[in-house]
Parts: C-alpha cells; sequence; structure tokens
C-alpha cells in the first residue's frame, strides 16, 4: 500500500475484485481500531460485499472489533440465513449485545435462522438487562457433573477439543443433578489425582459466585475483593448460568459512563457515529437542543420583566451571567453527590427532606462566602455600597437555591421515573439562570434610586 492510498481504499479495490484472501490479510494487519476505521469509511455497498466474501468467522473477527450499533445496522441488513451464520461465530456476550442493538423484526429473523441451542442461549442472554450480571456473563464455559470421574472429564476434553478451543478456559465448574452449582476445579486439580477419583472428592466446595442479577456495582466491587479469573453466574434456585470476567464488567462500566456522558452533552437516543444517516444524527441533536430553547426563553422571559430596572442600572447586565454561572456550578456539585450517592445506594428516591437539610446548610456557608467575594468586587470597582450589596445578595440567595435543588432534583427524577444524567442539568440550569436573574433585579429594582445611573 503507498502512503497516498487509505486503508479504506485498499480494502475497498480488493472488495471489488472479490479477493477473498488478500482482503482478510490486509484485514489481518490492521489493529482493532484501525479495522473499526477502515470499515466505517466503505459505502455500505462494500460493507456488505465485505461480509459476504468474507465467510462467517473471518467476518465476526470484523464485526467484534467495531461498535455494536455499526455492527448491528450491517448485519441487520444482510439475508438472515448469513447473518445468523455470522451471529452464530461470536462469543455469546458479544453476540446478545448486537442483537439487541437490531429491529426487533430483523433480532427475530435472524434468531429463527440460528442453530435451535444458539438461539435458545441468546434469547436468555436477551431477557437480562444489559448492566446486570446476566447480561454481560458468557456461555462459553466447562461445566460437569459432580459424579463424573477425572477420566470422564479428560475424555470429553479430548472428544470436543476443536469446540472447546475457542473457550476461555479459567476454572472447571462442578454441578449437581439439578445444575445447581456445587463447586469448582482449577486445571491442574485434573492433573495428579488418579483418574478413577469423582470430582465430588476433589472439588472446591461452595464456591464464591454471584447472582444473574448483580449490579455491575456489585460486579466491580466482587472483582477488588477477590481477584480472581472469572466467577460464576446463579440464577434464583441456586443455578449455573454463566460466568463474568473481569475484563467484561470493565467494559460494561466505561459503556455505561460512556452513555452517561453523551446524555449529558445532548447526544440523546444512544451513541452516535458520524457514518449514521445525516437525517437521523441531526433529529436526535435538535430534539436536546429544541428543548434548551424553550427554557432558555422561560428564563430570558424574567429579564424582559425588568428591563426598565435593567435599564436604569446597566452596569447589571456584566453581572447577570456571573450570578447565575456560579450559582449553576454550585448546583452540579450537589446533583453530582446526589447523583452518585443514588448509584451506591447511600440515599433513596423519597428521603428529599434529608438532602435538602444536609444541602441547604452548605448552600448557605458557600452563597455567603461567594456573596462577600462578588460583592465586594461590585463595591470597589463602581464604588457604591448598595451595589455590592444587591449583587452579592443575589448570589447568596441563588446559591442557595440551587444547591438545595441540585441535591433533590436527582431524586425527584429519579422517582418519576426519569434518567437524573439526563434531565438534571437543563432543569437546573434553567432554574438557577431564571432565580439568578430574578434576585439580581428584583433586589436592585427595591434600590433603584441608589444605583441608578452606574
Amino acid at each position: 500500500m503507498s502512503e497516498e492510498t487509505s486503508p479504506w481504499e485498499t480494502l475497498g479495490d480488493l472488495i471489488l475484485q472479490q479477493n477473498t484472501v488478500a482482503a482478510t490479510d490486509f484485514i489481518n494487519t490492521l489493529s482493532p481500531s484501525e479495522t473499526a476505521r477502515t470499515i466505517s469509511r466503505l459505502s455500505a455497498r462494500q460493507q456488505q460485499m465485505l461480509l459476504s466474501i468474507l465467510g462467517p468467522e473471518a467476518a465476526a473477527d470484523i464485526i467484534e472489533d467495531i461498535p455494536e450499533v455499526q455492527a448491528a445496522d450491517l448485519v441487520e441488513d444482510m439475508p438472515s440465513a448469513e447473518a445468523a451464520a455470522i451471529m452464530e461465530a461470536l462469543a455469546s456476550d458479544h453476540q446478545a449485545d448486537v442483537l439487541a442493538e437490531m429491529d426487533d423484526g430483523a433480532s427475530l429473523a435472524i434468531l429463527a435462522e440460528m442453530d435451535h441451542e444458539e438461539a435458545e442461549e441468546a434469547r436468555k442472554l436477551l431477557a437480562y438487562a444489559p448492566d446486570c450480571a446476566g447480561g454481560i456473563m458468557i456461555s462459553e464455559f466447562l461445566f460437569y457433573n459432580m459424579e463424573y470421574t477425572i477420566q470422564d472429564v479428560l475424555e470429553d476434553l479430548q472428544a470436543n477439543r476443536g469446540a472447546y478451543a475457542d473457550y476461555l478456559v479459567q476454572y472447571f465448574y462442578v454441578v449437581d443433578n439439578f445444575h445447581k452449582l456445587a463447586g469448582v476445579l482449577r486445571m491442574h486439580d485434573l492433573l495428579f489425582p488418579a483418574r478413577e477419583k469423582k470430582l465430588s472428592e476433589i472439588m472446591i466446595p461452595s464456591p464464591l459466585s454471584v447472582s444473574d442479577g448483580s449490579s455491575l456495582r456489585e460486579l466491580e466491587d466482587f472483582f477488588e475483593e477477590h481477584h480472581l479469573l472469572g466467577v460464576p453466574v446463579v440464577d434464583a434456585r441456586q443455578r449455573l448460568v454463566g460466568v463474568v470476567l473481569p475484563s467484561a464488567v470493565e467494559e460494561a462500566v466505561n459503556k455505561r459512563k460512556t452513555k452517561s456522558f453523551l446524555r449529558i452533552s445532548g447526544i440523546v437516543g444512544g451513541d452516535e457515529f458520524r457514518t449514521m444517516p445525516l437525517y437521523l444524527r441531526s433529529g436526535r441533536r435538535l430534539s436536546w437542543l429544541s428543548m434548551n430553547i424553550v427554557l432558555n426563553i422561560i428564563a430570558a422571559s424574567v429579564i424582559a420583566m425588568y428591563q426598565d430596572t435593567l435599564a436604569a442600572a446597566i452596569t447589571l447586565a456584566v453581572f447577570l451571567p456571573m450570578v447565575s454561572d456560579m450559582s449553576g456550578c454550585s448546583g452540579n456539585q450537589a446533583a453530582a453527590v446526589s447523583m452518585r450517592e443514588l448509584s451506591l445506594g447511600l440515599v433513596r428516591p423519597g428521603e428529599l427532606l434529608w438532602v435538602l437539610a444536609k444541602e441547604a446548610k452548605v448552600g448557605v456557608i458557600n452563597g455567603t462566602v461567594l456573596g462577600l467575594l462578588l460583592g465586594s468586587v461590585a463595591f470597589l470597582w463602581k464604588g457604591n455600597a448598595w451595589l455590592g450589596i444587591v449583587v452579592g445578595g443575589a448570589l447568596a440567595a441563588n446559591t442557595i437555591v440551587s444547591v438545595s435543588m441540585g441535591g433533590m432534583l436527582p431524586l425527584a427524577l429519579k422517582q418519576l421515573k426519569l434518567d437524573p444524567a439526563l434531565v438534571s442539568s437543563p432543569l437546573l440550569t434553567t432554574v438557577t439562570d431564571m432565580c439568578g436573574f430574578f434576585f439580581v433585579l428584583s433586589f436592585a429594582s427595591a434600590v433603584l434610586p441608589k444605583i441608578s445611573g452606574l
């Protein structure tokens, strides 16, 4: 490849030639991030042709390197039989993630074409919430009945070595006749005892496990305390249903943080990539921006009510954004603490009054200090004590309101089944702007003769 030729141009030429071997070899030279970038720059037709000529196994390798949203868009546009073959080649957790991003009709059609056992396993994983142990566990693990002997296990491993080759085998799990988790075996536990020994005699009984409903926070805490390579997952009946790897927990936590960041930034509807359809991307952003226009109009209407006061003391215009912005920062601090405590279970949505009592005290102290600082600046600048009182008093009052509301708003939104991360920021910003403008202009109106002409 010449320096002037981009990787997607090179791959595009190989796709056009339908040179499967060369295309596969070229993709293998790319890192996962380079693969994702290259695939995203191909046209939709080139992407479909690539998946078709590569075959299920190689196509699955590509699917694992690109975001699930893009992978779902690619696979669901393929004939169901071809898509099913690719999905069967994916690891169970990744398979479920991609299927979950598809339209219901497409995912059902693909599941209908998949191997019956594979499809049933995928449906079980899809039934779990994506941010719990059941949603991120893998089903490719080895387990044996406690009545098996070491010889039985070794014969099974030998007979199925091809099928097990892609399994991430760290432990062997032992179950009873009701498929309940009974014990665990390490690899070397099979090497030294006599082959006629039963697993029940050599297993580590009552192993650590997690519930299939365990949250990401609980899983993070588990792996921080227990440095294991994987943990078995059991259902309500203590039956073994999967295994969670620490890398899967880390990946899920990073996904959640990314989604929260996107929501806070105003990207609604899920992940956005620049390769997505133009009108879809535009519509998602406009839905957020349009709401912000309405909220800002509400805040601006307060200024319109006091335009005569503002005209008589134009210096107030300098302090209006200061009061609203500084109070907004204080409110966002309180909101961040509430969202953090909600995620950790340290506070419940119904404890509004308890949070208000705690935050109001902080608001009074911080509001007083910040009000004195800004009021002093206003006095030193214009030499007018009344201006300092107006500006400082407005900032103090607005800080108390914003801190109190910032602490309670996430709890109230959670109680209403709304996402605090998505809704708290615009509401809090609007309220602090509106109250800040109101406090400054109403205080100034009360002493207007003292500050007129400034």
